[in-house]
């Protein structure tokens, strides 16, 4: 199932063991070169620890109440796994990442992003486009197959090379008539 990656933020996260709420995620941490997410920070009354993350391979299931898990045992710190600690280290911000295309054209900033539940791939960014082309356009869906390359600052993605032609041919023009425009009389029509 797709869902949209700021719909999890601020999900419980549900103790299988116990049935009660252990804690609520907070922040994804993403791995940039495979655009995974590998876990979620973790807050809430209930932990042991100050930073506490939640691995999502260690999730059971995503479900209408929230994340489940085996129980609080679950829960990791920095320290606990090399790959969480490297990937902190990054800081990896996807949401607000420059969007550009390989011609270096300017296509947005990522306002959120869609996932699949049951790996937690990124699948599609959406792209909220500048002010000038905000106005006309509603934004970018782009797919995780047309991504060239992830930096430390932007994203790259395959250019978009169909071109519109801006003058219509006369063929093209011929094509429809409008119904409900008469056309203009000719000087003959209008002396009979």
């Amino acid at each position: 199932m797709l869902i949209l990656g700021s719909r999890i933020i601020g999900t419980p996260v549900m103790s299988l063991q116990t049935g009660t709420r252990l804690a609520r995620a907070v922040k994804p941490v993403i791995d940039p070169g495979k655009l995974y997410i590998y876990a979620y920070e973790l807050e809430g009354p209930l932990l042991t620890e100050k930073s506490s993350y939640l691995r999502t391979a260690d999730i059971r299931e995503m479900g209408s109440v929230g994340m489940i898990v085996d129980s609080a045992d679950e829960f990791i710190t920095p320290e606990d796994i090399i790959p969480l600690e490297e990937l902190l280290t990054l800081g990896f911000p996807l949401i607000g990442m420059k969007v550009v295309d390989e011609r270096h054209r300017r296509l947005g900033k990522v306002e959120d992003y869609t996932l699949e539940s049951g790996s937690f791939f990124v699948q599609q960014l959406n792209v909220k486009r500048g002010v000038l082309r905000g106005i006309t356009d509603t934004g970018l869906l782009i797919n995780r197959t047309q991504i060239v390359e992830i930096t430390d600052d932007h994203i790259v993605v395959k250019a978009n090379d169909t071109k519109v032609d801006a003058k219509p041919s006369l063929i093209q023009q011929a094509e429809y008539a409008n119904p409900f425009r008469q056309p203009a009389p000719t000087p003959e029509q209008r002396d009979a």
